[in-house]
């Protein structure tokens, strides 16, 4: 008549939730993305992604400063060129003093080894036509033109001090290029985050507003298909097999799937990108009072984390990472 089995004993009071909670939250594994925009003497805000912005020289060291006092794990940087120094082949992005390289020596000068700096190692940034690589004639994406962009790319990030470089661009063949470029160029320590199912999706409208994008028709001749979930597990295990230490899904949330499969397959670290999209949506439904945003950004989190990740990079990382001391 009455139940044996009664689990809300252990859902009773908050101290017996928590010392029963499954999945918790760090501030080390969270990452904060960051944007360089050069020639600002202040930093901008970032109309579709509240409280993010564009910062200056000044203030990326600044907002550095604070995410490590706050105890993030890793700052991933973003350079954003000026328009007039962006060209087909984005040859800003291999400046040693071009503001992507500049921003990374900033970082390491503030924070040192405090924290993990990375740097996005993609041309989208830097080219004047917005796609991730160079084109050819038919303007399509050369895959083997543009590896050669990114092996030249990660060695000026590594001599700039990237802990971590990032290749995002969704190269064949791309995290082999630039393991065997750093290897070669004696950054053999320089370690790899793979963005291995980067998923061609429409979660990425505020993060182009960020980078001042100026993309020209789609990415979905290099970006995975969002039906797909085997796909991503054969572009991790080739970027596994390449020389990734650690692979990466984005988005986050609407690929918990995806994290799972990959989690259950490979040994190395998996981490996800909770993009711009993810994030706009919960500021605007907060801004309008629908929702509770402190509980939905950790529930997100959270729910991220469940499926597998061991890091998640995020902007409200450092917020998060305040939060959770």
């Amino acid at each position: 008549m009455f139940p044996d089995v009664r689990p809300r004993r252990l859902r009773r009071t908050p101290a017996l939730r928590r010392l029963v909670e499954e999945t918790r939250l760090a501030p080390a594994e969270l990452i904060l993305p960051l944007f360089l925009r050069e020639g600002l003497t202040e930093p901008r805000a970032i109309s579709s992604l509240p409280g993010v912005v564009q910062h200056s020289r000044d203030s990326l060291r600044k907002a550095a400063h604070e995410a490590v006092t706050a105890g993030v794990g890793g700052l991933m940087l973003f350079g954003v060129p000026d328009n007039a120094n962006k060209d087909a082949t984005g040859s800003a992005g291999l400046d040693p003093d071009g503001i992507l390289n500049v921003g990374i020596r900033d970082l390491i000068a503030e924070v040192g080894d405090a924290t993990v700096v990375m740097s996005d190692l993609c041309l989208d940034e830097f080219t004047s036509h917005g796609h991730c690589g160079v084109l050819a004639a038919d303007g399509s994406v050369d895959n083997d033109a543009t590896l050669a962009i990114y092996a030249e790319m990660a060695v000026a990030q590594a001599a700039a001090g990237a802990h971590m470089v990032g290749p995002s661009g969704m190269m064949d063949g791309q995290i082999g290029v630039v393991r065997r470029a750093l290897d070669k160029a004696g950054y053999s320590d320089v370690s790899i985050l793979a963005y291995s199912a980067k998923y061609a999706g429409a979660f990425y409208g505020p993060f182009r507003e960020a980078v001042e994008s100026t993309l020209q028709g789609d990415r979905r001749q290099y970006q995975q298909d969002p039906p797909n979930l085997r796909e991503a597990l054969r572009e991790v295990d080739l970027d596994v097999a390449e020389g990734a230490d650690i692979v990466m899904v984005k988005p986050a949330l609407p690929y918990l799937d995806v994290i799972a499969a990959i989690r259950d397959r490979v040994t190395v670290p998996v981490a996800a990108y909770q993009v711009s999209g993810e994030y706009a949506m919960v500021e605007a439904a907060a801004a309008n009072g629908w929702i509770d945003r402190e509980r939905v950004m950790l529930e997100t989190l959270t729910s991220i984390k469940r499926a597998g990740v061991q890091m998640t990079l995020t902007y409200w990382a450092a917020e998060v990472a305040q939060l959770l001391r």
